[in-house]
């Protein structure tokens, strides 16, 4: 089958990989978002996916967007029977959807009709979701609403980030979508129509929606901060300046003794740095300061001369 592949960050290069292997599958063509400029020294980089794409010999495209002339072209020209999606980053217009003769197939990382939307990893992390998966489905019209073709099932542990999360479901998710493709192909695979009941939405998280509330139990904000680890990053305030917060672990009473430690107030040790919450003190793990890089928060405290009391907002 002729698959033209739409993807951009690193967690749809498993995908890509994995179709570049498939002997019964011809990558011809890459749709990605245009290069971006990135880090400290603004330099333009290639999306993971245009950079394994390059290395493969494989066309790349990066339109700005689908509804454009110049990608309906290069659409037409590569003559795709299908396409497939993982993490492109992009809308797929109506007149674009029935071009492939297969349609356009998308790996999304959640059990549909669960956490549609841009950010199902964080999602699911964030509501204390014990398991999660991905799906692969048809898109149509709305918002990850499309007849879904298979799903793979992965648990979320109790000190998963979101990177971690989506490194697995990445990995396992590549095979779900050769799979399905090989499905598709051969006639035996038929989608089915999502079920009304259970849908849960996951917009994209800005980075004003990652500030810690220390003012919730402390599960809540464990999960808060590991939802939003790597990206964008949880951060909080100390004197009117941001600082960026890792995972937490919720500390044991025998770590922080007798002392009552109010929601944001900060206790500190030789060792270690609490935070109180609306139940019990967590443990700070690696923070980042501005302009510095992520550091145990002991040497963070011992550095900017932190004392009991200080409160992070």
């Amino acid at each position: 089958m002729r698959v033209v592949f739409a993807g951009t960050p690193e967690p749809a290069v498993p995908s890509l990989r994995r179709l570049l292997d498939s002997p019964d599958h011809e990558v011809v063509g890459v749709l990605t978002r245009p290069d971006a400029v990135a880090g400290r020294g603004r330099t333009v980089t290639r999306s993971p996916v245009a950079e394994l794409a390059d290395a493969a010999g494989v066309e790349v495209a990066t339109p700005r967007r689908l509804r454009d002339d110049d990608a309906h072209e290069i659409l037409r020209r590569w003559s795709p029977d299908c396409c497939a999606v993982v993490a492109y980053g992009a809308l797929v217009p109506p007149d674009l959807l029935d071009l492939p003769t297969h349609g356009w197939i998308n790996l999304h990382f959640s059990l549909l009709p669960a956490w549609r939307g841009a950010a199902p990893v964080q999602a699911a992390i964030a509501a204390g979701d014990v398991m999660t998966g991905a799906s692969t489905f048809r898109i149509e019209a709305g918002l990850d609403t499309g007849p879904v073709f298979g799903t793979m099932t992965e648990s979320i542990r109790p000190t998963d980030t979101s990177g971690d999360l989506l490194a697995r479901l990445a990995d396992g998710g590549a095979q779900l979508l050769t799979s399905t493709l090989d499905g598709i192909e051969t006639g035996e695979l038929v989608a089915m129509p999502q079920p009304a009941d259970g849908v849960s939405l996951a917009p994209k998280i800005e980075v004003a929606d990652t500030r810690v509330r220390w003012d919730r139990p402390a599960h809540i904000v464990d999960r808060h901060i590991r939802a939003a680890t790597p990206a964008p990053g949880a951060w909080t305030e100390l004197d009117g300046t941001r600082l960026k917060t890792g995972p937490v672990t919720v500390a044991a009473p025998e770590q922080f003794g007798t002392a009552v430690i109010p929601p944001g107030h900060l206790l500190v040790t030789k060792k270690a740095v609490f935070v109180g919450t609306a139940s019990t003190p967590v443990r700070l793990g690696t923070v980042q300061p501005p302009g510095k890089k992520p550091m145990p928060a002991a040497d963070w405290a011992r550095g900017a001369h932190l004392t009991d009391g200080m409160v992070l907002a």
